[in-house]
C-alpha cells in the first residue's frame, strides 16, 4: 500500500489500531532508560505516544499525513515530533538511542532498506526493536496481511542486518492471542504469530 492508500485507510475510521502501545513494544522497551527515540512507520502513533509518556524524546515518522495528524490529536499535550517521511530513507539529525519498527509491511528489498536505515540511525549501544507479522502467520495464525511477500521471520530481519554486526538480544517467533471481535473472523479467540527482533548497535 502506498501513502495515499494508507491516508484513505486511516481516514475511514476513528482508530485503525488500538490507542494502547503494542504489547511487545511495551514489554521490550520497559527496561530501557529514556533517551532519543524514533518510531519509524509510526502510523497513528500509539507506540510513540507511550514512549513519550515514559520520558523519551520521540520522533514519529510515517508517510501517511492522515495517520500522523490522528496521532497528534491522540497525543494531546504529550510532546512528540510528528514527521512525514519514508522509513527507508528518513534519517534523524543525530544518532538516537532507540528505533522502533512495528508492523511495517514491505517487500523484501524495501524492508531490508528500512531495517538498515533504522539500525544505522542508532548511537553506539542503542537498541532497535522490530515487531512484524511472521511468515508462518499466513498459514498457522490469524489476521495480518495475506500477501506472503510482506511477511518475514526473525531470521530475515537478522539477514537484513548481518554485515552491520548487530548484538542480538532477542530474535524469535512470538504468539499473540487475538480476542473475539478484533476483526479476525470467527467468535473464538485465536493465535497470531509475529516475529520479534531486538538488537543493539555495538
Amino acid at each position: 500500500m502506498d501513502a495515499q492508500a494508507w491516508d484513505e485507510r486511516y481516514a475511514a475510521s476513528d482508530l485503525v489500531w488500538s490507542a494502547e502501545p503494542n504489547r511487545f513494544v511495551a514489554a521490550e522497551c520497559a527496561d530501557l532508560s529514556p533517551g532519543r527515540a524514533v518510531d519509524l512507520a509510526a502510523g497513528e502513533g500509539r507506540n510513540a505516544i507511550w514512549l513519550a509518556r515514559r520520558g523519551w524524546d520521540v520522533t514519529a515518522v510515517d508517510f501517511s499525513q492522515v495517520g500522523l495528524d490522528k496521532g497528534r490529536r491522540l497525543a494531546g499535550d504529550t510532546r512528540v515530533d510528528w514527521v512525514r517521511g519514508d522509513a527507508t530513507t528518513w534519517r534523524p539529525g543525530a544518532p538516537v538511542d532507540l528505533v522502533v519498527l512495528a508492523y511495517l509491511q514491505l517487500p523484501a528489498d524495501t524492508r531490508r532498506a528500512a531495517h538498515r536505515n533504522g539500525f544505522t540511525a542508532l548511537a553506539p549501544g542503542g537498541t532497535m526493536l522490530v515487531v512484524a507479522h511472521d511468515s508462518t502467520n499466513l498459514t498457522e495464525g490469524t489476521g495480518g496481511p495475506q500477501d506472503a511477500s510482506v511477511l518475514m521471520t526473525a531470521e530475515d530481519v537478522l539477514a537484513d542486518l548481518a554485515d552491520l554486526d548487530p548484538e542480538v538480544v532477542r530474535a524469535e517467533r512470538v504468539s499473540r492471542l487475538v480476542a473475539p471481535g478484533d476483526d479476525h473472523r470467527g467468535e473464538a479467540a485465536r493465535t497470531a504469530w509475529d516475529c520479534l527482533v531486538r538488537v543493539r548497535r555495538r
